[in-house]
């Protein structure tokens, strides 16, 4: 017959599986996330090392070994082959007119379908995320014979338009979204002291949209800036080449590449573009910690 068990005693505690289960869970999140920095960063590395490589090494040794010795003739005759700055130029010109005009037009949009509101804002909205399955392809011979009508080929409005038009969808949904979480008190309370819709979206709407202002404006950036298609069918002139027409410089008789120039090229077409995404990253960041400790 088997002993009573002592009711004093205590309990066997039975390990849990859980902290090991962390530790793997961990450990598996930092492999992921180191694979994708090294997937990312390797590339772009890879390009501003053989931006100093010599044309005969990178011709004639393994493309992805160290540079042998580091030049920068290839900087010099990247300048020098095609209209470098002026490509620089004209992409700065259509990414800063079509991000201001997405920018100032979703806003508009989405305060008028999520804090005015009227009767088919609903439907209104749906018709707007119904454009994002929309292809831009479709829209090229159109806007090419209207343009050509109305005298707008060949133009910086040309690409600025239809790049807005086409991100809109986007920004008006992550407009929307925000405005959502304002309280409607504060409209309220504006309202009662005497404020129009114009005021209201000038000084309560727009001061607490910064965020997502830089959201949409680094998400649309980066398309804008490496846009090709919109550029390579309504630019018909060596003057507003932007920066991927520019690349096309290049490439010489025959098909023949400078490869190592094209790469010093790319490196100082793509460095302005790192620099800005860095700067708004770091003031989308200052912007939530601001706003998290308020209230």
């Amino acid at each position: 017959m088997s002993p009573d068990p002592d009711p004093t005693a205590e309990p066997r505690r039975t390990r849990s599986p859980r902290p090991r289960r962390v530790r793997v869970q961990r450990t598996l999140l930092a492999v992921t996330v180191t694979l994708v920095v090294l997937a990312q960063v390797y590339p772009l590395a890879w390009l501003f090392v053989t931006s100093f490589r010599t044309a005969a090494d990178f011709a004639g040794g393994n493309p992805f070994a160290l540079p042998a010795e580091f030049t920068l003739e290839n900087y010099s005759r990247a300048f020098s082959t095609g209209n470098l700055w002026l490509n620089i130029a004209n992409s700065f010109i259509v990414t800063l007119g079509s991000s201001a005009l997405i920018v100032i037009a979703g806003m508009m949009a989405a305060f008028a379908l999520q804090v005015l509101g009227f009767r088919l804002s609903g439907l209104v909205r749906g018709l707007f995320l119904l454009g994002i399955i929309v292809p831009v392809q479709i829209a090229l011979v159109p806007l090419f014979i209207d343009y050509s009508q109305i005298g707008l080929l060949d133009t910086h409005l040309s690409m600025i338009i239809p790049l807005a038009a086409f991100a809109m969808p986007m920004a008006v949904y992550l407009f929307s979204s925000f405005y959502e979480y304002i309280p409607r008190e504060m409209y309220e309370a504006a309202s009662l002291d005497g404020a129009g819709p114009y005021r209201i979206f000038t000084q309560i709407t727009f001061p607490l949209s910064v965020n997502t202002i830089i959201t949409v404006v680094l998400v649309n950036s980066i398309f804008i800036w490496n846009d090709f298609i919109f550029a390579n069918t309504f630019v018909l002139s060596d003057g507003l080449k932007t920066i991927p027409l520019g690349l096309q410089n290049y490439i010489g008789a025959m098909g023949n590449t400078d490869w190592t120039a094209t790469f010093a090229a790319v490196c100082v077409t793509v460095t302005p573009l790192l620099l800005v995404f860095l700067v708004l990253n770091k003031a989308m960041i200052s912007g939530l910690e601001s706003g998290a400790t308020k209230g």
